[in-house]
């Protein structure tokens, strides 16, 4: 196989004139391909040999490399390319240097200068660690849609990263956009949720007109964080998943068979729904009463 057919098939279908003159192509030699058309320009610098499909990852890659050899995707855009998020946003993030000016349709281009500790290559791809891409791409959720960074955030820390090592990288980073909101996040993490699920529940109580419950009702040998003890329906809030340890979810489940037993309706609500469908909630809520 031709050197440069072998770098785009490692490259989703991506070749640079770097590249290119590395495998040993002349300037004269890539000329004459893009002149015959046996190679696109794709931008300064980076081309597509002919057949090959255009594709998201192309996409990304050829954004990032438009951007320059210190730019580095970022956000959503790195938390596709690592696997974290099932398909890419309409839009590309790409993070270059403070002295770097540039913008292109459809890129939101950050401008910072990163910590060689926060960038890696991975798939021969410049981008931002594991750590600071999840920081990032939550934090960027959570402002399009409440619920939506903290349920992501949540995925990952039972998954793929540790709260230290995002913690870390948030600190590293404080002055970037969005930090405000990151450093909420995190504070809701560490400290698993559930005290503020319940703030949010019982202000969303109030607010419904909802009447005769109260909060730490005795039942059963437990205590319910909310509860209707007229109507026998019983609220649970769960906090952060990561935080389920394997004996709390065992007692948990103990816990719900018993008060079911004794002829209560149990209903279960985690933080990420509380805070992305406080409406639902309370429609739930109302459901279990009318019984």
């Amino acid at each position: 196989m031709d050197p440069c057919s072998a770098i785009a098939a490692r490259h989703d279908g991506v070749v640079t004139r770097a590249q290119a003159m590395a495998a040993g192509l002349s300037a004269s030699a890539l000329d004459r391909r893009v002149a015959s058309g046996r190679w696109t320009r794709l931008g300064r610098g980076i081309y597509m040999p002919a057949g090959q499909p255009r594709t998201d990852a192309m996409a990304l890659r050829v954004a990032v490399y438009r951007a320059g050899a210190d730019a580095a995707a970022t956000g959503p855009s790195a938390a596709w390319w690592f696997g974290l998020l099932d398909r890419p946003l309409p839009v590309t993030w790409v993070t270059v240097p403070c002295r770097r000016r540039y913008g292109r349709p459809g890129v939101v281009v950050r401008h910072r200068d990163l910590d060689a500790g926060d960038l890696r290559v991975h798939r021969g791809l410049r981008l931002t660690t594991l750590p600071l891409t999840v920081v990032e791409t939550a934090t960027i959720l959570e402002t399009r849609r409440a619920g939506d960074g903290t349920r992501f955030l949540d995925r990952q820390l039972q998954t793929r990263v540790t709260l230290s090592m995002v913690q870390d990288a948030h600190e590293r980073n404080r002055g970037r956009t969005g930090a405000r909101t990151a450093a909420w996040m995190l504070r809701q993490a560490a400290g698993g949720g559930e005290s503020e699920a319940e703030r949010v529940f019982l202000r969303e109580l109030r607010r419904s007109g909802l009447r005769g419950w109260a909060t730490a009702v005795a039942a059963c040998g437990y205590v319910l964080d909310v509860a209707f003890p007229r109507h026998r329906v019983a609220i649970e809030i769960d906090g952060w998943a990561y935080h389920r340890t394997p004996d709390r979810a065992a007692h948990d489940a103990k816990r719900q068979n018993t008060l079911v037993n004794d002829g209560w309706t149990v209903l279960r609500f985690t933080y990420h729904r509380l805070v992305a469908e406080p409406d639902l909630v309370i429609a739930e809520v109302r459901r279990a009463l009318a019984r």
